[in-house]
């Protein structure tokens, strides 16, 4: 008898974007956020596709990636409420609480996050933690405030790190900057989001409790496990 050979990332990848069409409803407006986990699931989208009202992006990628494949997007403003949104995570622990911004779109994520009724999150297991902060921190960052919140994460402890793409500072697609802290442990997430966004300069901090998940696809070896909080 042989042993099935454990599935890759990019198989788990595939597996929960595809059970995240489960949580989509005919005729929605979506939340589609960013990222490779995304991307299956936008690429899953594409068999229901006539089903789908339209979708609305938090990134220029993700938009393209719809529009690709013949799904409508929509500015935010043009909605009052989403359904749902399915979006991924570079880490989550067990309450539903979130790092995200690993692919720079944190902030449009969290806009559209606000909108929604309903969090899915989708991810393979490594996502899966109990304390946030092993992943580095994203925080998006107004450029002449950067060095001063570099010194603030200093004093709890973090090693802040501004984000380079082919030796110059990344720009999002708002036109800022992103620090990436390192050795925090974010034991309290919804008190350190808090703080944090009332820092000057800090346009959105990668941290998300108050716009947690509502569900996780979790794509493991034994295949998808559902965990709702």
């Amino acid at each position: 008898m042989t042993t099935p050979t454990p599935l890759t990332q990019d198989e788990l990848k595939t597996l929960v974007g595809q059970a995240a069409l489960q949580y989509i409803t005919p005729g929605d407006i979506i939340g589609v956020g960013t990222g490779s986990t995304v991307n299956k699931f936008i690429d899953a989208l594409a068999s229901i596709k006539d089903q789908i009202r339209a979708a609305v992006s938090s990134s220029v990628a993700s938009t393209e990636r719809l529009q690709a494949i013949g799904i409508p997007v929509l500015d935010a403003n043009e909605v009052e409420s989403l359904a749902v949104y399915v979006d991924g995570a570079d880490e989550i622990d067990g309450h539903g609480h979130m790092i995200k911004g690993g692919g720079a779109a944190l902030t449009r994520e969290k806009i559209v996050a606000s909108l929604a009724q309903r969090f899915i999150c989708i991810a393979d297991e490594s996502k899966r933690v109990e304390v946030l902060g092993q992943f580095p921190l994203p925080v998006e960052v107004i450029p002449m405030a950067a060095k001063q919140i570099a010194r603030r994460f200093a004093a709890l402890g973090g090693q802040a790190v501004l984000r380079c793409k082919s030796g110059q500072p990344l720009v999002t697609d708002n036109g800022q900057h992103i620090l990436d802290v390192t050795g925090l442990a974010i034991a309290d997430p919804l008190t350190f989001e808090s703080e944090v966004n009332q820092w000057p300069g800090v346009v959105t901090v990668g941290v998300f409790a108050h716009q947690k998940a509502s569900v996780c696809l979790l794509g493991t070896t034994q295949g998808v496990q559902t965990l709702v909080y």
